[in-house]
């Protein structure tokens, strides 16, 4: 089996579960074709399980403080540019094409009435999932950004719909954590605003993970360039995490068992409604503004969520190899079964 797989390169999590399918698709020896597309090449890093991946300029989104800026995202754009990267792509001679909400490859398949499955979290959307902060432009986003004819979304729970848990590296989880260690990761944040947030807080100890590059400004916060290796070193034997509700963290975080406090992302509807989920579900704490006193609060909370989540990316690559049958309830259910949701308070 020869596959065309395209991935959005804006945000890390959409890489993350990319590296996970790619190790699952190696492992059943089906030859794989990369795409990144959202973000400068020079600014990927440790891609090297994707073989020599090809980038494209694709289409992205214009953050600022903690907003997405339609206004920035609409001037920068260069929609000649798109057009060209979609018609240039040549398809031919793949079985399938795969997306992960990747623009250039899924109109090119879409185009060129090819085979494609979308897998990735937005896909979840088109289901009946928590939903919030959507408007005419963010609906729009979610319908037209990246097309497939079929999907499969991903999402913490079902909500009684037909989807599948997230796309996570199994995790044991750790025998100790560091009681005052938390990571941070708000990108689209200023980070001297967060640093500032951080600074009465000096009986935790804060990995400060960002792309600007800043001094750290006090002993009890460190600031981190990003880096998937030393990330996820913090992260697994940290009490919790401050972040942005991108959903591949969260998802980490669940499966290790952090708590977790999250601050969505303005006009950003995933975020928005990743935020609303977490709530509903009861495994997160949101702040909508970046407020010290919802940090102190929830420093001093012990209460988080390990959920154990099996490995998605073996039970997506069987059902592609054995010719992708209809969605069923036998399906749905023999990855949710594996699903199991442990409340701790220590």
């Amino acid at each position: 089996m020869k596959i065309f797989y395209g991935v959005q390169g804006t945000g890390n999590g959409h890489i993350t579960r990319a590296r996970e399918m790619a190790k699952a698709l190696a492992e059943a020896g089906v030859e794989v074709t990369y795409l990144f597309s959202g973000r400068d090449a020079a600014k990927y890093f440790d891609m090297e399980i994707f073989n020599g991946y090809h980038v494209r300029e694709g289409l992205t989104f214009h953050t600022q403080n903690g907003d997405v800026s339609y206004l920035k995202t609409a001037c920068d754009a260069r929609p000649i540019n798109f057009v060209r990267e979609v018609k240039a792509l040549d398809l031919g001679g793949y079985d399938l094409v795969l997306s992960d909400f990747e623009p250039v490859t899924a109109w090119a398949a879409k185009l060129g009435n090819k085979k494609v499955l979308g897998i990735g979290h937005q896909y979840a959307f088109n289901h009946r999932v928590p939903r919030e902060g959507g408007d005419v432009i963010a609906a729009s986003v979610m319908k037209y950004f990246a097309p497939t004819r079929r999907n499969i979304g991903l999402h913490w729970h079902h909500f009684g719909q037909p989807i599948l848990p997230p796309i996570i590296a199994p995790h044991e989880p750790p025998q100790q954590s560091a009681a005052n260690k938390i990571v941070v990761y708000l990108p689209f944040e200023n980070p001297t605003d967060v640093v500032r947030l951080l600074m009465p807080f000096k009986a935790f100890d804060f990995m400060l993970y960002t792309p600007a590059a800043i001094a750290s400004p006090s002993a009890h916060i460190q600031v981190k360039p990003l880096s998937r290796e030393g990330f996820h070193n913090d992260l697994h034997d940290c009490a919790g995490i401050i972040s942005n509700a991108g959903f591949e963290l969260v998802s980490e975080a669940l499966q290790l068992g952090k708590k977790i406090l999250i601050k969505p992302l303005h006009s950003q509807l995933e975020q928005i409604s990743n935020a609303a989920a977490l709530k509903q579900l009861g495994y997160g704490r949101i702040m909508h503004e970046l407020d010290a006193k919802a940090i102190a609060h929830w420093l001093e909370n012990p209460h988080r969520v390990r959920v154990t989540y099996p490995n998605v990316a073996n039970i997506l690559v069987r059902w592609m190899l054995n010719g992708m049958p209809p969605v069923d309830e036998d399906f749905i259910e023999a990855g949710w079964s594996q699903v199991n949701v442990l409340q701790l308070n220590d």
